[in-house]
């Protein structure tokens, strides 16, 4: 439900030049998601009436054409640090007097839990200003909370002007924040650059509003990773691990076999039902969605496919979109499969390749089959192959589409089909074996 006296800020403005790269940061891909959208979706789950993107004008377009609906996009002209690109969005919120909950855009780990629980604990004490915290076992050039002897915070320092005494603390700043607004554009009208990287700092704004007398505060959040930021594309790939190990958790908690989590990749959208088996070196990608007693791996990749009950993948198969399996069928060892619908109980066990191809029930095709469905002559659309009920086909077999072949036919090894096979017949396509006796003795000529 909406709460109309809450809004955030999600800060993606930076350009993310540790990264090195053309992309933007924030548009980096995580587990099947853009770094931001993960950020978005943790904050939209926490309820607030109107979400708002800071972006800079290099980034505009390309987030802007690809925000969920009804999310809002400031501009911040020039890189001036984080307290300019909090102030950028002032007039989008003109007229707001609610709390405002600022996000930083590059923090993927954050959990609509750890944001519903800041806002929670800044309503509760009645704060201008409340910074989340953390304490964590890894090195981060995060600002420090510096309190007084009675635990109260005066102010949050950053890494690079901090002392050594303040370097010691171990209450790290998470860059997340929950403000009530009317406090906040004064704090942040405030700011000056005068520190050692000339920016304006969102972090002095605990400090202005502490002096000027207001109560400031910090909540405390007891996984510090969900709060880490990413910068380069270690970072990336320490978020992407973490994130990998909350999916897959989730689903064994829910009846989910994952007989090596560290090893198996599952989109977030990913469906899988109780009492499905993913094996070690398995990734699941995108909308796919997997039934009971479900089996894959090891070595698949499954991307946009539904597999059903009792169906089995792999090892080593590559599903491609458009895939549906039916109860009991079978994809494996060395076998892709696109845009095709394999039908209950049927089997394609090895080494083949099937496009765009409706094979029914029971069908067993053998090993080194092919679809090709390319039209064979230019301007004419892309064929189906169609394989009925029962058919057993040789092995190195083509299909060239379009073609049917009948119920409870037979196709010979070594076929390439070019015309419908009607039911229940044999199909041979090759040419008759032709031995040279003594071709092997000749002198070349």
């Amino acid at each position: 439900m909406s709460d109309p006296n809450l809004a955030a800020l999600v800060m993606a403005g930076g350009l993310g030049t540790r990264m090195r790269s053309d992309t933007p940061k924030h548009l980096h891909p995580l587990l099947g998601r853009r770094m931001l959208d993960w950020v978005l979706d943790a904050v939209a789950a926490t309820g607030p009436s109107r979400i708002v993107v800071v972006v800079s004008p290099q980034t505009h377009d390309t987030i802007a054409e690809s925000l969920p609906e009804g999310v809002e996009i400031a501009v911040q002209r020039e890189p001036r640090g984080t307290g300019d690109a909090v102030a950028a969005a002032r007039d989008a919120l003109a007229g707001f007097d609610g709390d405002v909950l600022v996000v930083s855009g590059d923090a993927p780990l954050i959990t609509a839990e750890v944001l519903g629980g800041l806002v929670s604990a800044h309503r509760r004490a009645g704060n201008a200003a409340t910074a989340l915290s953390i304490e964590s076992p890894r090195d981060l050039p995060y600002g420090r909370l510096v309190k007084d002897e009675n635990g109260e915070l005066l102010e949050v320092v950053e890494a690079a002007d901090a002392t050594d005494d303040q370097l010691a603390i171990r209450e790290l700043n998470a860059s997340i924040y929950a403000f009530a607004a009317p406090d906040l554009w004064p704090a942040v009208e405030a700011l000056d650059a005068r520190n050692a990287q000339g920016e304006l700092y969102l972090t002095d704004t605990i400090r202005n509003l502490s002096r000027a007398g207001r109560r400031v505060g910090s909540h405390p959040t007891a996984d510090a990773a969900v709060a880490e930021g990413v910068n380069t594309r270690a970072d990336l790939a320490h978020a992407a691990a973490l994130l990998r190990d909350r999916v897959n958790e989730a689903h064994m908690l829910a009846g989910v076999t994952i007989v090596d989590p560290s090893t198996t990749w599952i989109d977030p959208d990913v469906q899988l039902a109780p009492d499905a088996v993913v094996h070690q070196f398995t990734v699941l990608r995108g909308a796919t969605r997997v039934a009971e007693d479900a089996e894959i791996g090891p070595h698949a990749v499954v991307v946009d496919a539904e597999i059903r009950r009792g169906a089995i993948v792999g090892p080593f198969c590559y599903l491609r979109p458009g895939t549906v399996l039916e109860a009991g069928a079978k994809a494996g060892t060395f076998v892709e499969i696109k845009n095709s619908h394999v039908g209950e109980g049927a089997k394609v066990p090895h080494l083949s390749y099937i496009g765009d191809a409706e094979i029914g029930a029971g069908a067993n095709i053998a090993a080194g089959n092919i679809t090709a469905n390319f039209p064979h002559q230019p301007g004419r659309p892309k064929g189906r192959t169609t394989i009925g009920r029962n058919v057993r086909t040789g092995i190195h077999n083509g299909f060239i589409a379009p073609v049917t072949i009948g119920d409870d036919a037979w196709v010979a090894a070594g076929s390439v089909i070019t015309k419908d096979v009607p039911p229940q017949a044999l199909a041979v396509a090759r040419s008759r074996q032709v031995n040279k006796e003594g071709f092997a003795g000749r002198d070349g000529d």
